[in-house]
């Protein structure tokens, strides 16, 4: 061969590797999947809300419960923590529908049987029925009710064809060390690997707490952080919210977050005294779609 040609053709072979590697590249590229946004409102969306009502059934007026409602009418789907375990409280649930069925819309409701351990209480979920429809009977988690106080409430609702899992949870209170009980929450994740879950309650504890390490490490990551949901006795340097409590746990590669927030209900009465008949805690809400 000329040796005076052997750089051309040197050059003509690194191009055509050149070429292919950029070839490749672009279609990598344009085959990759793109992240869908949602916007709120949007069709297809749900909307869930997690609400610690306080000793519900046992404290509530009639006004009250209409109160409620009403701060309660655009969601889809509600689960309420702390039902109290008598009769009332179950009552309370059937009257909270039913002032719901008067803003417009058809729903129903379920009630948990009494949980296991200390502090024992009731769940309810609440959902609106020509949006979501309940999948099976919803129940008391058998896996935690050994190590979990409250052990969660998990209810299955499908939307559009698609099904997601609420499980609803009350922690121990901060003096007993909730962590111990959130850092249990990953054994749902491998008791009902099928089930797309989102965890939702008052955990008495921070997003940001190592308490949630685990089940961050099984990939769900808080709706907001930083937020405070629970009220003060009173008013100081005029701060009325306390601590960052109450959340919703999502895993991004199944549910689509359009927005999420904590309700500041409390704005809306002249004194915390007056909004803390009502709770203690916000409202805390997280509009999503389904992957």
């Amino acid at each position: 061969m000329n040796r005076s040609l052997r750089p051309l053709i040197f050059l003509i072979v690194l191009a055509g590797i050149l070429y292919t590697a950029w070839f490749v590249f672009r279609s990598n590229e344009t085959s990759a999947p793109t992240v869908e946004t949602v916007t709120s409102g949007q069709s297809g969306t749900v909307n869930l809300i997690s609400w610690n009502l306080f000793n519900f059934g046992k404290s509530k007026s009639p006004e009250d419960i209409a109160f409620i409602a009403e701060t309660l009418r655009d969601a889809d789907v509600v689960a309420v923590q702390e039902v109290s375990t008598g009769v009332a409280g179950a009552k309370a649930v059937a009257a909270l529908s039913d002032e719901l069925n008067r803003k417009g819309a058809k729903w129903d409701y379920v009630v948990s049987d009494a949980t296991t351990g200390e502090g024992t209480e009731r769940y309810a979920f609440l959902w609106k029925t020509h949006r979501l429809k309940l999948k099976g009977k919803p129940f008391l988690i058998p896996e935690l009710a050994s190590k979990i106080d409250r052990e969660p409430f998990l209810a299955r609702f499908e939307s559009a064809g698609k099904t997601f899992s609420v499980v609803s949870f009350h922690a121990i209170p901060t003096s007993k060390k909730p962590q111990t009980e959130t850092s249990k929450l990953d054994d749902v994740v491998a008791s009902y690997p099928n089930d797309n879950l989102i965890f939702v309650g008052d955990f008495n504890l921070s997003e940001s707490h190592e308490g949630f390490d685990d089940l961050k490490d099984a990939g769900f990551q808080p709706s907001f952080t930083k937020t405070k949901t629970s009220l003060k006795m009173k008013k100081s340097d005029g701060e009325h919210l306390a601590n960052e409590y109450d959340n919703l746990f999502f895993h991004p590669k199944k549910i689509k977050k359009a927005r999420a927030a904590a309700i500041d209900f409390s704005q809306k009465f002249n004194s915390l005294d007056k909004a803390r008949d009502i709770s203690d805690h916000l409202p805390v809400e997280l509009e999503f779609m389904v992957y």
